[in-house]
């Protein structure tokens, strides 16, 4: 029985695999949170995946505070750089397929049409810095390894975007929300799904893909998808970024192009206001 690992166990990710984990009795799951596998520690990661010796590896654990990883470099590039690199290099030396998850956060948000993995990299923050530099140590340790980039991640687990709409739309009358950042939101269940068709699927083939739910929306029009679904009465108002400083920038543009990952797995991409109603469902 083929063994695998999920780091980041207790994410929106790692916790969507947890869910689906029961339909795939053919593999023995390991659900490592960060007692079981600490990308924080190289030295303790190695011991650790040697005590574990998985068969595939699902790199679901990252650095991903945004905006505390401004302040917070050298740990972000720990995580998400360096323990990715020891991840590859474990995974390349014993013949045990990686499928590593990286972001839009890579690019800079200057283009106009949809990214494909071709796209030329530039990150605007240390998040995104350290995010590609962690796929850069990758495929240079592990040419056969697979990168998943994804955008705007939400989930009924976990923090995100999603969840704070629905408290602050319950909590508030009104709400401000930016209208000129562009991309598509991705339900973490619909990507962990992607992730086991891949390795269920007849062949491997490596690099970098990306996946995130069809369409484009701001994430203004995202919160009024979410204010229809709930049925909330907060009004909601759409704003310019520059009216909504964080510490870290993020890309105005980051729609990803799946055309790829849909041809080569030949996976189905839903649409991302049905994959929401799921999550209201």
């Amino acid at each position: 029985m083929k063994k695998i690992l999920v780091t980041g166990a207790t994410g929106q990710l790692g916790s969507e695999l947890s869910v689906l984990s029961s339909s795939y009795p053919q593999y023995e799951w390991i659900f490592a949170d960060r007692t079981k596998i600490s990308l924080d520690d190289l030295d303790k990661l190695s011991s650790q995946l040697n005590e574990i010796k998985p068969d595939i590896i699902f790199n679901c654990g990252a650095y991903t505070a945004v905006d505390k990883a401004e302040s917070e470099r050298d740990l972000a590039f720990r995580i998400n750089h360096l323990a990715v690199e020891s991840l590859a290099k474990y995974a390349a030396a014993n013949n045990v397929k990686l499928i590593h998850i990286s972001t839009d956060y890579v690019f800079d948000g200057s283009s106009s049409i949809a990214l494909s993995e071709e796209a030329g990299t530039n990150p605007i923050n240390v998040y995104g810095e350290s995010k590609l530099a962690g796929e850069i140590a990758c495929l240079k340790e592990n040419p056969n390894a697979i990168i998943i980039r994804t955008s705007w991640v939400y989930s009924t687990f976990g923090n995100n975007f999603v969840k704070t709409m629905q408290r602050l739309m319950q909590e508030r009358e009104e709400l401000n929300v930016v209208n000129d950042q562009i991309g598509s939101p991705t339900y973490a269940a619909d990507l962990a799904q992607a992730m086991i068709d891949i390795i269920e699927f007849r062949a491997w083939v490596p690099g970098i893909y990306h996946y995130s739910n069809e369409g484009e929306i701001s994430w203004y029009e995202f919160a009024l998808s979410i204010k229809d679904l709930g049925d909330y009465n907060c009004k909601v108002r759409g704003i310019p970024s520059s009216s909504y400083t964080t510490p870290a920038k993020r890309p105005n543009f980051s729609l990803l192009d799946k055309t790829k990952i849909k041809s080569v797995y030949n996976l189905e991409v839903p649409y991302h206001k049905e994959s929401l109603k799921k999550m209201f469902v």
